[in-house]
């Protein structure tokens, strides 16, 4: 029985992916001891995953240094045979050759891979189509086998916090927000697209403490055009594996190019994703069974501007969200 760590300090969406590691790993070899090291606010990720041990917390927000010496010693009490480091910053790299490990892994481009055990290429090329958790997967499939298992969350059943939300059936959910502005469907198109959901179908607007004032604008226009509408703004109540959960029975999801979207593919939920300046070939498409994509029909040189998205549209004109269809969206539902 060997001792395994998982490094994955990025952003949400970049989390839930890792879990497919874990999923994969456990297949594999289910004696092993597997934890992941994450940054705090994604823990709740790996809540009541039976495959994880121990979940590291690496506090960056404050006194990030001090936090850092102080996971540094408690990974090296675990004493783990192997490290896996998905994360390709310094910090990450540092940790992973000081680990005390008797085998590190880790992507060429972290700044301290020429002193890893184990160095795998990391290139993300539209035309190739690998998925992210195919690349990750590039550093555990020497041991673990070819095919990569898909995210998963374990997520608590409706009935436990069912209470917290006025909930009827059927209902979609909508996040609308993104953490970049290119990234994230204006706020007049899903306000267009909400207004022409059939009366009988219930709306959950879904996101974090952040998006609270977009989610309340988006219902206060849509209740004005539609007054009998039937629309919850949950922003900010549910916890990440609740959110989960109530998407897994949702007729549809409807996300950005974002977080949201992982969730949807980490409990197989019924998706639709947009994607405005960024494009699926970069590797974080929807994995669910039921999934549908939608980018503006416009052929447009500047799309994709980036792996990431922006704080604004370099061009100015942003049409690679504004020319997206209401009558897009509503395929999905219909289908």
């Amino acid at each position: 029985m060997a001792s395994i760590l998982f490094i994955q300090t990025a952003f949400l969406g970049d989390v839930i992916l890792s879990t497919a590691l874990a999923e994969s790993w456990k297949q594999r070899f289910p004696g092993d001891s597997v934890d992941v090291l994450l940054r705090k606010g994604n823990e709740s990720v790996f809540q009541n995953n039976p495959k994880i041990r121990n979940v590291l917390i690496w506090e960056k927000r404050k006194h990030k240094w001090k936090h850092w010496w102080h996971l540094l010693w408690t990974i090296r009490r675990h004493n783990y045979d192997q490290v896996f480091n998905l994360q390709r910053f310094a910090s990450t790299g540092l940790l992973t050759i000081l680990s005390g490990a008797k085998q590190t892994s880790g992507f060429d481009k972290n700044p301290f891979s020429m002193f890893f055990s184990h160095v795998i290429r990391h290139q993300i090329e539209s035309q190739k189509g690998l998925h992210e958790i195919d690349r990750n997967h590039l550093l555990i499939k020497g041991e673990t086998g070819l095919q990569p298992a898909k995210p998963r969350m374990y997520v608590p059943d409706l009935q436990t916090f069912v209470s917290l939300i006025p909930l009827k059936e059927p209902y979609i959910t909508v996040s609308p927000a993104s953490v970049w502005f290119t990234k994230q469907l204006p706020a007049e198109i899903w306000i267009n697209f909400l207004s022409e959901i059939p009366q009988n179908i219930q709306i959950i607007l879904l996101g974090g403490s952040d998006d609270k004032i977009l989610c309340e604008f988006i219902c206060r226009q849509v209740q004005h055009r539609k007054p009998s509408v039937d629309l919850q703004n949950l922003c900010g109540i549910l916890s990440i594996p609740q959110s989960a959960a109530l998407m897994q029975d949702a007729l549809m999801n409807y996300v950005n190019d974002s977080a949201p979207l992982h969730m949807a593919s980490a409990v197989n939920a019924p998706v639709c994703a947009v994607f405005c300046s960024t494009i699926p070939g970069f590797g974080f498409g929807p994995l669910s069974e039921q999934s549908f994509v939608i980018e503006t029909r416009e052929i447009l040189n500047c799309k994709p501007c980036g792996l990431h998205g922006k704080m604004q549209c370099p061009e100015g004109h942003f049409r690679c969200a504004t020319t997206i269809e209401t009558e897009q969206l509503l395929k999905a539902l219909k289908s």
